[in-house]
């Protein structure tokens, strides 16, 4: 469950990072993405624990409830999906046609979420 938690805080981090506070930004990044506890982020920036865990608290809420309105990763993760299905039929039925398989790389998701 938790691995499950980290994975969808870090999807909706990706996509709504900049709506959030800068000290929301780090907060989150270095607790879901760095993997640090909530005593090393209160050291870092000479907080107490209960602040940190309440900021990132606070910055899920709003995630969650920013995907719940806008659905950017759902829609995301569905054209991801099709394309990898479609790029799977084209290797199956479409493996000798290199133009194809070349437009299907052009518009492969897999890095757009890192930018």
């Amino acid at each position: 469950m938790e691995l499950e938690k980290t994975l969808r805080m870090n999807s909706l981090f990706s996509f709504y990072h900049p709506l959030l506070t800068v000290k929301q930004q780090e907060y989150m990044k270095l607790y879901y993405g760095d993997d640090y506890s909530l005593g090393e982020i209160a050291d870092a920036f000479s907080v107490s624990r209960q602040a940190v865990y309440d900021n990132i608290k606070r910055s899920e809420v709003i995630l969650n409830d920013y995907e719940s309105k806008l659905h950017l990763v759902e829609e995301f993760d569905k054209k991801k999906d099709a394309v990898e299905t479609l790029k799977e039929y084209v290797n199956e039925n479409h493996a000798s046609d290199a133009q194809l398989l070349e437009l299907i790389e052009a518009i492969s998701l897999d890095s757009i979420r890192e930018e």
